[in-house]
């Protein structure tokens, strides 16, 4: 059973009899809510215990993440339905989303992290486990190759030149080119890809992708985001962490 997993059946049903939404609203409304759900699943925070706090720190994180204002006014407003309907339905006593009000559309510049900052971030990796060994390969490529997020998750084993130095890495509009990478994290790298990965059960579409999370499916961005966020306030590091921030 997933966050709030009533709460949300009951809000799908009232948006389906009640405001008679057609199917894809429905389902945009739902993924909303399932989107905080899983963010706040990682204290866990019931369902009455939500505060105003814990929805502008979700704000922040989607602005973190380069998702556009727009974007975020539009998932605020399926969580402020959601928040209503359970004090409408007598859930809740009081609505979280009251006062927070919708995101600027101005975006400021992310924080950048000195080098020190970014080599302890690297070594807050628990090379002890898998997913610290796969974390720190990671890391070492957002950094030291300077990769999007996006080409990061879709890195190939079949783009991986070490002979070289490079890898191929495929950006916006699905352009192609060629990243030199470092001795470190080709070394990082290979641990992972020869104690790690091969334990993993690779799910059928994720055969080809370098990074998968435990139960064998390709990463996403939000998960690589709350990776680096976790390591990053390990290490006592207090700025705000994007997918830019390791970026040359």
């Amino acid at each position: 059973m997933y966050m709030w997993e009533t709460e949300i059946q009951s809000f799908g049903d009232y948006l389906k009899i009640e405001r008679g939404l057609s199917k894809h609203s429905h389902e945009a409304y739902l993924r909303d809510i399932q989107k905080l759900a899983t963010y706040l699943a990682v204290s866990p925070i019931a369902i009455d215990q939500v505060e105003e706090s814990h929805i502008l720190a979700f704000l922040k994180d989607l602005h973190a993440l380069g998702i556009e204002a727009s974007t975020q006014s539009r998932t605020l407003s399926g969580i402020r339905a959601f928040f209503q309907f359970l004090v409408f339905d007598g859930t809740l006593k009081s609505d979280p989303t009251v006062h927070v009000k919708n995101p600027q559309m101005g975006r400021k510049l992310p924080d950048t992290l000195s080098f020190d900052e970014i080599t302890a971030i690297l070594d807050e990796a628990d090379l002890s486990s898998p997913e610290g060994v796969r974390n720190r390969a990671m890391l070492e490529f957002l950094y030291g190759a300077g990769l999007r997020v996006s080409e990061l998750i879709g890195l190939k084993r079949e783009d991986i030149y070490e002979d070289q130095g490079f890898i191929k890495v495929r950006g916006k509009g699905d352009k192609e080119r060629l990243v030199p990478a470092g001795r470190d994290a080709f070394k990082y790298l290979n641990l992972y890809l020869e104690s790690v990965r091969p334990s993993i059960p690779v799910k059928k579409d994720a055969t080809h992708f370098v990074f998968l999370n435990r139960r064998g499916s390709g990463l996403s961005r939000v998960m690589v985001f709350l990776i680096c966020k976790d390591l990053a306030a390990k290490a006592g590091i207090t700025k705000v962490i994007s997918p830019h921030t390791f970026r040359h």
